[in-house]
């Protein structure tokens, strides 16, 4: 019994339960006969009653006995309001008394259940008191995900495109498997080991498929569910998780999105100059001092924004490996493609080299997103295996977003399109340094393009010189300066490639020094988001004079730009009718036929498709909305 003491609590349940049952068989009351109210009183009259007991809610009583009966029957019956009971009980003689109602079981179900339910309530919490303060309602514990070992099927084998990260990270798989390697000349893996690198790349796989080729635990937890509105609970769960760590150790942490428990102290304004996130930074510090890495756990995070942590997180003694995870290069991608691509059945046509080439920047999400794009296009065209075809469309689907062709457009808003998007495309063809353009099409895309000029370049640029800068800035500005030579005016079109000429040209003056006026200096103190360029630009250092030079050189990088594209296109304004009328005609042509029409090539307009010259100020009547190319 004092070994297993679930054994001893069921059997004496099952005691109680049996002399209880005995109880209710032995010292039952004898049956009695139910009498309706009205046949008592019937019995009543006729003298047939011997004797009574009154109650409330109940009139038990015995019959007087018959010739062929040795006793009367028992009998009960339930009352109705009657005054003159007892008189007719005393006029016929009856030998009758009342009855107390006892309440014993039901007071005793009552007190034994509220004492059983605050005995429960209080071994519940010592339970959780003995082990540990933080255990009250687990709001303390770690939140972290285990995955052991053979749950992990993940290894370098599955990721791609990042061998100067799995190099590295072949020391902590090597430490983990062999730690006396390391021990033999005194040396000691890194405590902490940060990944770094754009969104998408692969950081997290990176670090399932460490715990992979190690074949140990890992722990799983994102750097959010550390936070939570009581003050203490992130450090409780730090120390928690740590201690978790211990006890399966040899194994592996890894945070995901450390910027959301580890930003640098002081950022964050707070009441008293403390708050929750800073107490979980400083257990996070403490933890990394106190424990030792030779005990085998190793703990790795990941972020987007290193710039923003805490410098004492990044000192050595903690974190103090940093892998660079970064975005693939050509090889690197069709590396990638050649993984997700085991899952897919491709088509002979299909050259996973010549995609690597199309899709330059993208990182491993992405290419994971084209196949899958990819298939399901194949899938609904009821195609037996994924073919060139829905891999290209796939990565304009990626690029320029979903085609939208029940979206209907006047007559007048398709020529505007289609003269910007062939401007956009002739300029590409004329300026030495543009990417390849690839297609142009007018039929409306994603959210707000109404047309696009699908423009891929050649080869991984990691430099950009102040010529190739201009070219991108010629490149689109030449949608609205073809609409311009045109129809005399421009359209709200343009509205997405006049911020984006603008942004390069800001930051030819304020970033790279490449003001003729200004001199190589920069105007940005604030460092900027390392992977994350689409954040919001801070604002600058330096005076109104220098702010009133910065937006003169910006205006003049612009409007030089214009002048040179806009005699580029008068220069090919042949070509620009020529191109926009074919592209009226079939909507979507290729970098190819808008050569041969730049080239001498003639194509005529499709009827309907003549360019009428504009009769007034208003004949925009619905804006041509953004575009997305150039």
């Amino acid at each position: 019994m004092n070994k297993n003491p679930r054994l001893a609590i069921w059997l004496l349940i099952g005691s109680l339960a049996l002399v209880t049952l005995l109880q209710i068989l032995l010292l039952a009351p004898p049956p009695r006969q139910e009498l309706p109210y009205s046949e008592f009183k019937a019995a009543l009259e006729a003298g047939q009653v011997a004797e009574a007991a009154v109650s409330p809610s109940r009139i038990e009583g015995q019959l007087k006995a018959k010739a062929e009966e040795k006793a009367g029957r028992l009998f009960y019956t339930v009352p109705v309001p009657d005054p003159d009971l007892v008189k007719h009980l005393e006029a016929r003689q009856v030998k009758f008394t009342g009855v107390v109602e006892t309440t014993f079981w039901r007071d005793v179900l009552l007190w034994v259940g509220s004492s059983m339910l605050l005995i429960g309530v209080w071994i519940f919490f010592i339970r959780r008191l003995a082990r540990g303060p933080t255990e009250i309602m687990a709001v303390g514990r770690s939140r972290a995900r285990v995955y052991m070992e053979k749950e992990i099927k993940i290894t370098f084998a599955d990721v791609a495109g990042v061998d100067e990260a799995i190099q590295e990270l072949q020391e902590v798989v090597e430490f983990l498997k062999l730690p006396e390697k390391f021990a033999r000349l005194g040396g000691r893996i890194p405590r902490g080991i940060l990944l770094v690198g754009p969104p998408g790349t692969g950081k997290t796989l990176l670090a399932r498929a460490v715990a992979g080729e190690a074949g140990v635990p890992f722990f799983n937890i994102i750097g959010s569910e550390f936070i939570e509105m009581f003050v203490g609970v992130g450090a409780a769960r730090v120390r928690d998780l740590f201690a978790q760590a211990k006890e399966k150790a040899p194994c592996i942490i890894f945070i995901d999105e450390l910027d959301a428990m580890g930003k640098a102290r002081g950022i964050t304004p707070s009441v008293g100059g403390h708050d929750e996130r800073e107490h979980t930074l400083n257990q996070l510090l403490a933890e990394l001092d106190g424990f030792d890495p030779r005990a085998g756990v190793i703990l790795m995070a990941a972020t987007n924004r290193p710039e923003i942590l805490d410098p004492a997180l990044l000192r050595p003694g903690r974190f103090d490996r940093h892998v660079l995870v970064d975005r693939p290069d050509m090889k690197g991608r069709e590396a990638i493609l050649r993984i997700h691509a085991r899952s897919v059945k491709l088509a002979p046509d299909v050259d996973l080299e010549t995609i690597a080439r199309l899709t330059t920047g993208f990182v491993g999400a992405d290419l994971a997103n084209l196949v899958n794009e990819a298939a399901l296009l194949a899938v609904r065209r009821n195609k037996e295996a994924v073919g060139i075809a829905e891999i290209q469309e796939a990565v304009e689907r990626i690029i320029a977003g979903l085609e939208k062709r029940s979206r209907v457009l006047s007559k007048l808003e398709k020529q505007i399109v289609a003269h910007h998007e062939v401007g956009h495309a002739l300029v590409a063809l004329s300026v030495p340094s543009a990417n390849m353009v690839h297609k142009i099409s007018i039929v409306p895309r994603g959210i707000a393009a109404l047309g696009y000029t699908l423009q891929l370049p050649t080869e991984d640029r990691f430099l950009m010189t102040r010529a190739e800068l201009l070219d991108k800035i010629a490149v689109l500005l030449g949608g609205t300066i073809a609409e311009e030579l045109v129809f005399q005016e421009i359209s709200t079109g343009a509205q997405n490639d006049l911020h984006r000429a603008t942004d390069i040209a800001r930051a030819m003056v304020t970033e790279y020094g490449m003001s003729k006026q200004l001199g190589h200096v920069t105007f940005r103190p604030t460092p900027k988001p390392l992977y994350l360029p689409e954040a919001m630009p801070q604002k600058g250092e330096y005076s109104e004079d220098t702010a009133r030079e910065i937006d003169r050189e910006v205006h003049d990088l612009v409007e030089g730009q214009y002048e040179r594209v806009k005699r580029i296109l008068e220069r090919e304004k042949t070509a620009l009718l020529a191109g926009a009328g074919l592209v009226l005609e079939r909507e979507v042509i290729t970098g190819e036929d808008l050569r041969a029409l730049m080239a001498g090539a003639s194509a005529p307009h499709a009827p309907g498709t003549e360019v009428q010259a504009p009769a007034g100020p208003d004949r925009l009547t619905q804006p041509a909305g953004r575009k997305l190319g150039g």
